[in-house]
Formats: C-alpha cells, structure tokens, sequence
C-alpha cells in the first residue's frame, strides 16, 4: 500500500511591524499592541524604539533615565537578526512619528530631518511599507506665551527657544517631513489639533485609538470591530517592560529581547 502523504500548509507569516517614536508610542503601546493583533488577523510582531523624551539622533534622558538615540539603538541590529533566524522576508510596517524633540534639544531643523532622513532610509532597506506623521501643527499654533513657558520648563527645562521660534522650526521641519515623505513613497498621516490635549505635544489618551487606526489605515490594513479595552493587567505587563539597553543612574542595564513572547504577541524594546 503506497505510503499516505500528509500536506502541511504553512501559516502565513506575520509583516513585523516596527515604530519609531517616543512617549506618544510609549503611553500608547498597550493600544498599539490590541489594535495591530486585530488588524493582522490576531496576531502580532513589534519592534519598538520609543520612551520619553526620545532622541532620533543623540543619547537622551528624562529624570535618572537614559536612552541611546533611535539611529544608535539595537533596533536594526534586531530587525537583521530576526530575519536571519526565521528566513522570512515579509516586508515590515513602520510608522516614524514624534518627530520634533529634538528640536527642543536645540538642534536645527536640517540636523533633525537628516536623521529622519536616515531612519527612512533604513527603513525602505528593509523593504518597508512606511507611514510618517506630520508634527501636530494645529496644537502647537494654539499654544500661548505662558502655556509655553508652563510647559516648557516642565519637559525641557534648558530650552531656549522663543515661543515664535518654536511654532516657525515645527512649521520648516513638517516642510521636510513632506519632503522626506515623498522622496521614499511614505504615506503622510495628519494629526487633527483635537487629538491633543493642554501640552500640545501628547496625544489624548482617549485619541490614541484613533491615532494608531489612522497609522494602521496608511499601511492598507483592513477595519476591524474596535478591540477590546485593555484590563490593567493588560497596562502592568506591557508597561513594565524594559528597552534593551538603558542607563538608570548612570548604571547600564541590559534586557535580554524579545520581552514578550506569546502566539498573540512577540515584543522587542529598544
């Protein structure tokens, strides 16, 4: 009797899906995560490079924390060596957004739009579908000489910038995040002035559903049925978890990646 042959099909692979960003990603991940599950079929692989005050180009920190610039972390370097493990070549989603710290760094907005140049770049490297937002420049031109000076001495404290310095550097880099866009075919995503709330520079958290479906509808992912609200056991495990390389009082510390790994979710944070 001849030997019965079984077919296994395979499961379709998964596109990782890789953000760029800083404590808009970070306060939204837990979003994040259920939207991008829901809108890939159940399923999903991120690869973050976010936090607080989030440099694309210089190391930066906020209170006792540091964090290497998004061009200088692991990120890449991780991006390689997953697909080198599976031999998959599924071409990534990406998303490049919060662009504009460093502008209150002081850097000058050509520095700037060179590294996002430069993560772009990469990016396309790597195959990817890309979407970037533009700065929130609806918020930022209703901001006032005293809210200014509130929230500037609240976020970055050694900032010089005037307030009209400020509004014409958003206004020249958003210029060059146009630009940028259409040199690598990115898709733009607008960010209404409504998303943003009293610092005008933080999405609503009430807005960052809306923030990540308008990312998801820029890479063409299907609409689907509003996910669950996350539980705060949801917040406690995503929130929690580490970068891989970071200084906490000027002690480096080292986290082994992916920090989560289940059939639903695999985590990388850099």
């Amino acid at each position: 009797m001849a030997a019965l042959e079984l077919t296994v099909n395979p499961q379709p692979s998964r596109p990782p899906i890789v953000v760029l960003g800083a404590s808009n990603v970070s306060r939204g991940l837990v979003r994040l995560a259920a939207i991008s599950r829901a809108r890939t079929g159940g399923a999903a692989d991120l690869f973050v490079a976010a936090g607080h005050g989030r440099s694309y180009g210089v190391n930066s920190r906020v209170a006792l924390r540091r964090l290497p610039s998004i061009l200088g972390c692991g990120l890449w370097r991780g991006l390689d060596r997953e697909r080198a493990a599976t031999g998959e070549s599924t071409a990534p989603l990406a998303v490049v957004t919060d662009i504009g710290n460093d502008l209150l760094y002081g850097f000058a907005v050509d520095q700037v739009a060179a590294w996002v140049r430069e993560s772009v770049r990469r990016l396309v490297d790597h195959g990817a579908m890309i979407a970037i937002t533009r700065l929130p420049l609806a918020s930022i031109a209703g901001v006032g000489p005293f809210r200014y000076r509130a929230l500037r001495t609240c976020y970055v404290p050694g900032c010089r910038l005037t307030l009209d310095d400020m509004k014409s550097t958003a206004e020249r880099l958003d210029d060059a995040v146009v630009a940028i866009a259409g040199d690598f075919g990115a898709t733009l995503v607008e960010q209404p002035g409504d998303w943003y709330g009293l610092d005008a520079i933080h999405v609503r958290r009430r807005r960052l559903d809306d923030f990540w479906h308008r990312v998801c509808g820029a890479w063409g992912l299907p609409e689907v049925a509003a996910p669950a609200r996350p539980s705060f056991r949801d917040w406690a495990r995503l929130g929690t978890k580490s970068a891989e390389v970071r200084s906490v009082a000027r002690v480096m510390r080292f986290t082994p990646q992916p920090v989560v790994q289940r059939p639903d979710l695999r985590l990388w944070l850099y």
